[in-house]
């Protein structure tokens, strides 16, 4: 476990809390207009469907928020993605599970249920895209510079000057610090 926290938590923290709070507020909207359109069946229904909304999409920032504890780890993108993994096949086993098991209740308001569903779902997209518009996120997120630079240079190689009239664009003459001693000296006239 790392001691280091990776730079994502607070915003995941934060769009889980105000998805929280905001399914709270939805929860009562959706039961009182349930309770209005059709009686007991709709408040049930109102408020199951605002409750699976809330759950279904806070298993994928939970796991994220779990995955990220190992943090630092050599298997971290392994845990990582073995947990957010693992959320996503619990997420489709779970909704699978509810709706055979709601199909055909006769106490669950087919509208009423799916309505409360599609606002829960859409209520947390635009919280997530409130909170990542706000927060501040390096685009280089948890990562550690050198201590040191390297060199420029291998070791035992000297790199030729430019002299700075040898600068313009397409010149790449190269103006050596010392004459080459080892070359052969060339006589004759070039062909």
């Amino acid at each position: 476990m790392s001691p280091n926290p990776v730079s994502s938590n607070p915003i995941l923290r934060r769009t889980l809390l105000w998805s929280a709070v905001s399914m709270i507020v939805l929860a009562i909207v959706a039961g009182g207009i349930g309770l209005l359109v059709d009686g007991g069946e709709g408040l049930v229904s109102g408020l199951l469907g605002v409750v699976l909304a809330m759950l279904f999409l806070g298993i994928t920032a939970l796991s994220i928020l779990i995955a990220n504890r190992w943090f630092g780890d050599p298997l971290y993108v392994q845990l990582f993605f073995a947990i957010v993994l693992g959320g996503w096949l619990l997420k489709l086993g779970l909704f699978v599970v509810i709706m055979i098991v709601l199909s055909g209740q006769p106490w669950v308001s087919p509208m009423v249920f799916f309505l409360s569903i599609v606002t829960g779902v859409v209520a947390t997209l635009v919280i997530d895209v409130i909170v990542i518009t706000r927060m501040r996120l390096p685009h280089v997120s948890d990562a550690s510079l050198p201590s040191e630079a390297p060199t420029d240079q291998a070791p035992g190689v000297q790199l030729p000057t430019v002299a700075p009239e040898d600068r313009a664009p397409g010149r790449h003459n190269l103006i050596q610090d010392s004459p080459v001693t080892d070359a052969p000296a060339e006589d004759g006239p070039r062909s």
